[in-house]
C-alpha cells in the first residue's frame, strides 16, 4: 500500500460522512470543553480561596465524575449511529478486496482524527472559556475577580487521559463489531430489522403499570425523608418504564392508529404510520432516550435554579434574625432570668456602640427531644433507635403557651390537661391526643398553621412538632428522668434569642464576632461556677452563613446548568441522528413514491405528520413526568430550607416553556435535514 494511503482514506471517509461525523466531533468538543471547564474550576485557587469556595467545589469534584460515566455511556451511544451508517461501506471495503485488518487500520485512523480533533479543540475552547466561568462562578459567590488568565495542565491532563481512554473503548468496541459481522451482513446492515415488531401487550402493561407505581409514589409520599428515601426508586421506575412504553407501546400505538381508517387511509397518515411501524422497536428506544434526557434537563435545571433563587428564603429559614443566639443546658434550672438578663443586655450594649437597636425580636423557651409515633397518639422518646418508619420520626419542640401568645400577637388559654400544635415539612399528625413518653395525654384544642422559625428545624431531616402547653415546667418535669444509652439526659433545654440589624454584612459580622466571644466569657464563667460543661452558648450570624450557603446553592446551581447543557447537546444529537438515519432508511421508499405520482407537497405532508406523531411525544410525556414529579421535588427541596412553593411552580413551568421552545427549534432544523434527504431536493434557503 502506498504511504499515506490508510490516512487518506479514513480523511475521505469523513470527509463524505460529514453530515454524519460534524455534529458528532462538534459534540465530542463541547463535551471535552465542559470536562476541562469543570476541572479547572474545580482545582482553581481562586476559586477555594473565597468564602463558600470549598462547597462549590465539592460539587465540581461530583460534576466531573458524572460528566465522565455520562461522555463514556453517550458517546457509546451515538457512535452507534455513525458505525451502523457506515457498515454498508465497509462491507463493501471487504467485498472489493480489503481485509478485515486493513478495515481495522482504516477505523483506527478515523479514530485518532477524531479524538485528536475533539480533543485538541475542546480543551483548547474549555481554556479559553474557563474564565468566563470562573468569571460566572464569582458572580454567584458573591466574590472579587482577578485579572489574569490561568491554564491547569493537571486539568488538561486529567481531561486528555479521560477522553483517550473513552475513545480508545469506542474504537476497540467498533473492532469487535466489524470482526463479528461478514461482508453480505455489512453490506445490508442498514436493511437489517425491517420486519415490523409483534405487538407486545405484555410490555405495554408493565410499562403502564410501573409508570404508574412511580407516579403514584410520587405524590403519596408526605414526608420529605421518605421522600429522599424513596426518590432514586421512583426515577428507576420511571426509565424503565419510558422505555417499555415507547418501545411496545409505540408499536401499540402505531397498530391502534391502522385500525383507525379514518386516520390511517389518508396519504400522509398512511405513509408516516406505515413506514414507522417496522422499525418501532429501534426508534422507541432513541425517543426513551430523548424523553430522558429532557426530563433530567427539566428537573436538574428547574430544581437549582429554584435553590439559587431562594437562597435568601433558605437563609432566613435556617438564621431566622440576623443574630442568633441560642443557650443549651441539660438542666432547665440552669436557664435563670439573671443569666438571660445578663446576655440581654450584653448583646444591647454591643449592638449600641453601632448606632443601631434590635428589631423583630424572638424571646422564647424550649424542651427540645426527638421521638417517634407508634400509636394512639403515644410518641416514644426513650426507644427511639428502635423505629421502623423515618416517617414516624419527629423532632420535638415543647414550647410555654405564654411564649407562643407573646410572638404571635395572640391570648390563646389553655386547660391543664390541653395543648396547641405546630408541625413543619408537611408533618401530618392526625390524633386528638397526644402523650410524650409516659406522661399524661394531652388534647389537642386546635392545630395552628404558624410559628415562629427557630433554625434548628431547617437542620433536621426530619418534621419537627411544636407543642404549646401551660404550665411548662410541670408538663417537662417528668421528662427528666429519661436518659439515652450513654446515660445523658434525653432532653436538652433552649433559650432562643435573635433579632434583626439595620446594618451592612461586614459589621454585622464584626458584631458576630464580638458577641460570640462575649458569650464565651459568659460560658466559661457559669462553667465555672456551676461545673456543668454541657452547657453553651451559640451565637450565629446570617451574614457569615451567606457566603456558604450561595457556596452550596450556588455550586448545585452552577453544576446544573452545565450539565443541563451538555444533556441538551446530547438530546439534539440524538434527535438529530434519529432523523438523518431515518431519512436514509426511507429516502428509497419515497423515491420510489415520486416514480409513481406522489408529489414533493405530499411527501412534506406525509414527513410532517410522522415527525409530529412521535416527535413531540417525548417533550409531553416529560412534561408529565415533570409534573408528577413536582410534589416529590417540592418535599425534596424542603430538606434545604425552601419553602417557596410559589417560586418552585413559576420556575418550573419557566424552565419547561423556554425548553419546549428550543424543542421546536431542533424540530425545524431537523424537519428539514430529513425532507432533505429523503426528496433529495435541497432546501429552499441553499
Amino acid at each position: 500500500m502506498k504511504i499515506g494511503f490508510y490516512e487518506k482514506l479514513a480523511f475521505t471517509g469523513i470527509k463524505k460522512n460529514k453530515k454524519l461525523y460534524t455534529p458528532y466531533i462538534l459534540t465530542c468538543i463541547g463535551m471535552v470543553m465542559m470536562t476541562y471547564i469543570i476541572s479547572f474550576l474545580n482545582s482553581s485557587d481562586t476559586i477555594k480561596n473565597m468564602r463558600g469556595g470549598t462547597e462549590i467545589q465539592g460539587f465540581l469534584g461530583l460534576g466531573f465524575g458524572v460528566m465522565s460515566v455520562f461522555s463514556l455511556i453517550f458517546l457509546f451511544y451515538t457512535n452507534s449511529f455513525l458505525l451502523r451508517r457506515r457498515k454498508k461501506e465497509f462491507g463493501l471495503y471487504n467485498i472489493l478486496g480489503m481485509g478485515k485488518r486493513n478495515l481495522a487500520v482504516v477505523l483506527m485512523w478515523e479514530s485518532l482524527f477524531i479524538a485528536g480533533i475533539s480533543i485538541v479543540c475542546g480543551i483548547f475552547s474549555g481554556i479559553v472559556f474557563s474564565k468566563l466561568a470562573e468569571l460566572c462562578l464569582i458572580k454567584i459567590l458573591q466574590g472579587t475577580a482577578e485579572f489574569g488568565m490561568t491554564v491547569k495542565f493537571s486539568s488538561i491532563l486529567q481531561t486528555a487521559l479521560l477522553f483517550a481512554g473513552i475513545f480508545l473503548l469506542i474504537f476497540i468496541n467498533t473492532l469487535r463489531q466489524i470482526h463479528l459481522t461478514n461482508p453480505i451482513e455489512l453490506l445490508h446492515s442498514e436493511n437489517a430489522g425491517e420486519k415490523p415488531p409483534k405487538t407486545n401487550w405484555i410490555l405495554a402493561l408493565a410499562g403502564a403499570v410501573i409508570l404508574g407505581g412511580a407516579y403514584y409514589l410520587a405524590v403519596s409520599i408526605e414526608d420529605p425523608m421518605s421522600a429522599l428515601t424513596w426518590f432514586f426508586v421512583a426515577v428507576v421506575m420511571v426509565i424503565i418504564a419510558t422505555y417499555l412504553l415507547f418501545v411496545a407501546g409505540s408499536v401499540v400505538l402505531c397498530k391502534i392508529l391502522q385500525k383507525n381508517k379514518k386516520y390511517y387511509y389518508k396519504t400522509n397518515h398512511f405513509v408516516s404510520v406505515s413506514s414507522m411501524i417496522y422499525r418501532m422497536k429501534r426508534n422507541g428506544a432513541g425517543l426513551a432516550s430523548i424523553c430522558i434526557l429532557c426530563t433530567m434537563v427539566l428537573v436538574m435545571v428547574s430544581s437549582t435554579v429554584c435553590l439559587f433563587i431562594g437562597t435568601e428564603d433558605s437563609i432566613r429559614t435556617r438564621y431566622p434574625r440576623h443574630i442568633n443566639i441560642q443557650v443549651n443546658v441539660t438542666e432547665y434550672d440552669e436557664i435563670g432570668p439573671e443569666r438571660l438578663d445578663e446576655i440581654r443586655s450584653v448583646t444591647s450594649e454591643e449592638t449600641a456602640k453601632l448606632g443601631a437597636e434590635p428589631q423583630n425580636v424572638l424571646d422564647y423557651r424550649v424542651a427540645a427531644l426527638a421521638g417517634y409515633d407508634v400509636a394512639d397518639g403515644v410518641i416514644d422518646i426513650e426507644h427511639i433507635n428502635n423505629f421502623t418508619d423515618y416517617s414516624d420520626i419527629w423532632q420535638i419542640f415543647i414550647v410555654p403557651i405564654e411564649d407562643y401568645n407573646r410572638l404571635m400577637g395572640k391570648n390563646v388559654t389553655l386547660m391543664e390537661d390541653e395543648a396547641l400544635i405546630y408541625t413543619t415539612k408537611m408533618g401530618k399528625y392526625d390524633n386528638s391526643t397526644i402523650a410524650i413518653g409516659d406522661s399524661e395525654p394531652l388534647k389537642i384544642k386546635e392545630k395552628v398553621t404558624d410559628f415562629v422559625d427557630n433554625g434548628v428545624d431547617a437542620m433536621q431531616i426530619f418534621p419537627s412538632m411544636c407543642i404549646f402547653v401551660s404550665d411548662f415546667n410541670e408538663k417537662i418535669d417528668p421528662l427528666k428522668e429519661y436518659k439515652n444509652n450513654k446515660g445523658d439526659p434525653i432532653v436538652q433545654y433552649s433559650w432562643f434569642y435573635a433579632y434583626d440589624l439595620d446594618l451592612d454584612d461586614e459589621t454585622q459580622i464584626a458584631l458576630e464576632k464580638t458577641l460570640s466571644n462575649e458569650m464565651l466569657d459568659i460560658q466559661k464563667q457559669v462553667v465555672s461556677e456551676t461545673g456543668d460543661e454541657d452547657f453553651y452558648i451559640v451565637c450565629e450570624g446570617a451574614s457569615s452563613e451567606r457566603a456558604g450557603a450561595y457556596g452550596l446553592y450556588g455550586g448545585l446551581f452552577f453544576l446544573g446548568i452545565l450539565l443541563g447543557i451538555v444533556f441538551i447537546f446530547a438530546a439534539v444529537l440524538i434527535i438529530y441522528y434519529k432523523q438523518v438515519s431515518e431519512g436514509y432508511e426511507d429516502q428509497s421508499r419515497f423515491d420510489i413514491m415520486q416514480k409513481v405520482g406522489m408529489t414533493k407537497k405530499e411527501i412534506r405532508k406525509s414527513i410532517n405528520s410522522q415527525i409530529l406523531t412521535v416527535f413531540f411525544l417525548p417533550l409531553v410525556t416529560a412534561g408529565i413526568h415533570l409534573a408528577f414529579a413536582f410534589p416529590l421535588i417540592k418535599k425534596l427541596l424542603l430538606l434545604f430550607s425552601l419553602t417557596n412553593t410559589g417560586l418552585l411552580i413559576g420556575v418550573t413551568v419557566a424552565c419547561y416553556l423556554i425548553f419546549a421552545l428550543f424543542y421546536v427549534i431542533v424540530y425545524r432544523l431537523t424537519s428539514g435535514a430529513y425532507y432533505s434527504i429523503v426528496s433529495g431536493a435541497k432546501e429552499e434557503n441553499e
